[in-house]
């Protein structure tokens, strides 16, 4: 019997799970963000709903394209949706997804929700940089076409680590000057860097090219990152391992659906648990 267990357990943490923790209570979330954020509260939902987790809501979403964080604060009273949602002090995790930082909407969102619940979690998108370039980004003169699979591992890096840095600096002093915040910062743009390691390598199951990722030449995501990044948003949310979860919806129809929702389940816990201040550890 206890060679059983023990097998049983082995088995268990190597996909990620514990038959020691139980599915925990469900949290009632709010979003604010933009286009390469938005999409992921449904998909969260749903990987909350198949592993057991009860009582997982979305309270509201506010969305605006290509936003700061300081633009939904600064949304009038009839259109703003996230400042009555903290005001009551209902929500238990805030998810933002900022562009360039500092943004001082992080700031002044923390400081309100704190101010109606204590115990109020946050959590920061970092994301995959638009254009491939910073400079791209910033710049009036947009390519019209972007064939990514030029890019090397390498200079991939080499154009995310800047702005990688920006959002961990801004986590890290806003949580120095506010202890109570505690921002967990959702690393998807890593998880992205990786998943496009991997099909340079030609390892990703049903990935043929990097390009098959994006949709348009902006960045906006195609079903695999956007499963990916939702993946991580439930490992920092929840705390725990995604792997060995069902296939989700967006990738049914894809080739090699289960392999790929596999791999995209291991680069996420490896992203999450990798990075300092996602706050979770395996």
């Amino acid at each position: 019997m206890r060679l059983c267990r023990g097998l049983l357990l082995f088995v268990l943490a190597t996909i990620g799970l514990s038959a020691q923790e139980p599915a925990p209570a469900g949290l009632k979330v709010l979003t604010a963000g933009h286009s390469f954020h938005v999409w992921m509260p449904p998909l969260v939902a749903e990987m909350a709903k198949a592993a057991g987790i009860q009582g997982h809501e979305q309270l509201a979403i506010s969305s605006i394209g290509g936003s700061k964080v300081i633009q939904h604060w600064d949304l009038p009273p009839e259109k703003n949706k996230a400042k009555p949602v903290l005001a009551s002090g209902k929500a238990d995790l805030f998810t933002m997804a900022p562009t360039f930082l500092p943004d001082p909407g992080i700031e002044n969102f923390v400081k309100l929700g704190l101010a109606h619940r204590a115990d109020l979690r946050f959590t920061l998108q970092q994301n995959w940089v638009p254009y491939e370039d910073p400079e791209l980004w910033l710049s009036r003169n947009k390519p019209k076409s972007i064939d990514r699979d030029q890019a090397t591992v390498a200079q991939l890096r080499a154009k995310h680590d800047a702005y990688f840095k920006l959002i961990e600096d801004h986590v890290k002093e806003l949580n120095t000057r506010i202890p109570a915040a505690r921002i967990a910062v959702v690393p998807s743009g890593e998880a992205v860097l990786a998943l496009r390691e991997k099909v340079i390598k030609g390892e990703a199951p049903g990935i043929r090219s990097q390009n098959e990722l994006f949709t348009d030449v902006l960045g906006h995501p195609g079903p695999q990152i956007r499963v990916l990044s939702a993946y991580c948003h439930y490992a920092v949310i929840y705390r725990r391992s995604p792997v060995g979860l069902p296939v989700v919806s967006q990738l049914a129809k894809l080739p090699e659906a289960e392999k790929l929702n596999r791999l995209l389940q291991e680069i996420a816990w490896q992203a999450v648990t990798g990075h300092p201040l996602s706050g979770v550890t395996r």
